[in-house]
């Protein structure tokens, strides 16, 4: 008889739902929904989706176990009744820049204690900001979570009406990310979320979520058998569905962008640059993130009235470094670098290379170089990197993937199209309910011709920060 899991990918954008069978990782049957704009949401909007995308896939009454994997970083702060306070605030909510300075200032090995040096995408910046901008909320706050900590709880069966706070449940991929949790020692750092807050979780009794073990059970589904697996951050969902390995990178192409690998020991990285963050196996995941991704293409596939295919077929059209046109694609400011207040600006405008087919390549090569800045400032960090699994929605656009050949000096791997996140929360389940580690096999299309281009990286480092 088939055992069927349910992986979630909570991310910026969508609830995404997969359902597959839990000792081959076939997909049966999937679910979406979507989520509201902005960065700031209320989280009820979240478990609205969450609860439409299982109803899209068919409903969890076949299901023996479920996961949530979740945008990271994301602030929910509740009251002593379980009530949500304000609405999260988002990883891509710039305006805790400040407050990342300062706890930096006040902690200046916080890239020891916590494996990152923080910016404004983490938690403890965005509760510093809470705490300067909002005291009258602060002074409230009786819990912190994170996004997926909190649609875990739910699924329990806690909330207002239920609002038990020593049952939130996290793991530590998720935790490594809200700049007070020693993902070493798998504990929080009170002494950095006392002075993130104002007020400490041991002395003030404000709740941290318990730690929850890779293939450990974070209890059941409220009224049900079904067991729930401790969920993880989406960058490490995305690295345990694709079953990545020392000496893969992957380079994920979404709404921000990401360079992450998995190593067997913490690489703090004092700049910031290298974010130390837990894996969901129960190892590492340094990883470097840009805030200016997809969108990227987004904005310049409008400018010029095309659609995304139309943009790549553009971009393919001119020679490798769009003839000294560079776009800085700093839109939203900027993470890696960390330049929160940026914008985009173009380089090298002349008669000959301000033409579309130019602009369409600049938006895709300055996109991928940004990228390809993370992949160095992870080997200075002594990660070696054999092959590029390429993902994410723009991935698919075989200019994209033909570019990134030319932009990285690594071979370029591009796996099948799929919903790595929930796949590696669906691992999650499928781990509790058996204790091991599941391997499914996950296909690659094929890999595209190395066809380097030192041109294309020496024209944008002329204008990097």
């Amino acid at each position: 008889m088939t055992t069927l899991v349910a992986g979630v990918d909570s991310s910026t954008q969508s609830s995404k739902v997969v359902i597959v069978d839990a000792a081959t990782g076939a997909l049966v049957r999937t679910g979406r929904a979507s989520h509201p704009t902005g960065t700031e949401v209320d989280p009820e909007a979240w478990w609205v989706a969450l609860t439409e995308a299982i109803a899209d896939a068919g409903g969890l009454d076949d299901v023996s176990a479920i996961s949530v994997g979740g945008q990271q970083h994301g602030m929910v702060v509740l009251d002593a009744a379980g009530h949500v306070i304000r609405p999260a605030l988002l990883w891509n909510d710039t305006r805790s820049a400040a407050a990342a300075g300062a706890l930096l200032h006040e902690f200046p090995d916080l890239a020891e204690r916590t494996g990152s040096a923080p910016v404004a995408s983490f938690t403890s910046t965005k509760l510093r900001w809470l705490r300067d901008a909002e005291p009258e909320n602060a002074a409230r706050v009786a819990a912190v979570c994170l996004p997926h900590d909190w649609l875990t709880w739910r699924l329990r069966g806690f909330g207002p009406t239920n609002p038990d706070l020593t049952q939130l449940t996290t793991d530590r991929s998720d935790a490594s990310g809200t700049g007070y949790f020693n993902s070493v020692t798998n504990t929080y750092d009170d002494e950095v979320f006392t002075a993130a807050l104002g007020r400490s979780s041991v002395t003030d009794g404000v709740v941290l979520p318990r730690i929850v073990a890779p293939g450990e059970s974070a209890g059941t589904v409220a009224g049900t058998a079904i067991e729930i697996g401790c969920g993880a951050g989406d960058n490490a969902g995305a690295a345990l569905g694709l079953g990545a390995r020392a000496g893969d990178v992957v380079v994920s192409i979404g709404t921000s962008g990401t360079v992450f690998a998995v190593t067997e020991t913490q690489i703090p990285d004092s700049t910031g640059t290298v974010a130390g963050f837990a894996d969901a196996s129960g190892i590492f995941l340094p990883l470097v993130a840009t805030m200016n991704a997809a969108r990227v293409l987004d904005s310049t596939a409008a400018l010029l009235g095309v659609t995304h295919d139309e943009l790549g077929i553009l971009a393919l059209e001119a020679a490798p470094g769009a003839s000294g046109l560079v776009l800085q694609p700093y839109f939203e400011g900027e993470r890696t670098p960390n330049l929160p207040d940026a914008t985009a600006t173009l380089f090298g405008m002349t008669l000959a290379s301000t033409t579309r087919p130019s602009l369409a390549r600049a938006a895709i090569e300055g996109l991928l170089c940004g990228l390809a800045d993370g992949l160095d400032a992870l080997g200075r960090q002594g990660v070696s990197a054999e092959r590029i699994l390429l993902i994410g929605g723009a991935a698919q656009n075989p200019a994209v993937s033909t570019i990134a050949s030319q932009v990285f000096a690594v071979p370029v791997v591009v796996p099948e199209p799929a919903e790595y996140v929930a796949l590696g929360a669906a691992a999650q389940a499928a781990w509790v309910l058996d204790g091991t580690r599941p391997d499914w096999a996950i296909t690659t299309v094929a890999e595209p011709a190395s066809d380097f281009h030192p041109v294309i990286r020496e024209q944008y480092a002329r204008y990097a920060v």
